[in-house]
């Protein structure tokens, strides 16, 4: 693995854009979320991709990280099964996001572990275990005849403010 010193401003600048991307996309996600329009539904695809590219910027600093592999690859299957779940419905897509938060944060939550020596890290460490909690609760949520896109905005500022706080305290 890449030294503390090389690796906590890699982290630190991509923790700060994934913070900066989540409040857009949980804003625009917030104007669009009443229907599965083509705007939601490219937003809904976007956040699991966006995902692979943070990874994959993530894997070539880090060299060994293999979590990062496993998050490259569910992310991408994220992607792809919100395209088809968007066809399906509001209820459909909660249980494909659900699946992915669940995934992806026991992914986080392994790699921030690793992660400790570097300081910060605490933020993804529950930010992890918070995923997995939300995407629990966003497949109950399919199955609600309320079933609604909104509370993913509330997902991504939460997760959003988690890389706020693990950049600001990365390497101190």
């Amino acid at each position: 693995m890449s030294s503390t010193a090389t690796l906590a401003p890699v982290l630190r600048r991509l923790y700060f854009v994934r913070f900066g991307f989540a409040l857009v996309w949980a804003a625009l996600l917030f104007t669009s979320a009443s229907e599965l329009g083509p705007v939601s539904v490219a937003l809904l695809v976007l956040y699991p991709l966006f995902d692979v590219v943070a990874a994959v910027i993530d894997l070539r600093s880090s060299e060994k990280a293999p979590g990062l592999y496993v998050n490259i690859a569910i992310s991408a299957l994220a992607g792809i099964g919100l395209v088809f779940a968007a066809a399906s419905g509001i209820p459909a897509v909660l249980r494909v996001w659900g699946v992915w938060a669940i995934a992806s944060g026991l992914v986080q939550l392994a790699v921030g572990l690793g992660r400790r020596r570097l300081g910060g890290q605490w933020a993804m460490i529950a930010s992890g275990a918070i995923s997995t909690l939300a995407g629990t609760a966003f497949v109950l949520q399919a199955a609600q005849p309320d079933a609604s896109l909104l509370n993913l905005a509330g997902y991504a500022v939460l997760g959003g403010i988690f890389f706020l706080v693990s950049a600001i305290r990365l390497g101190r």
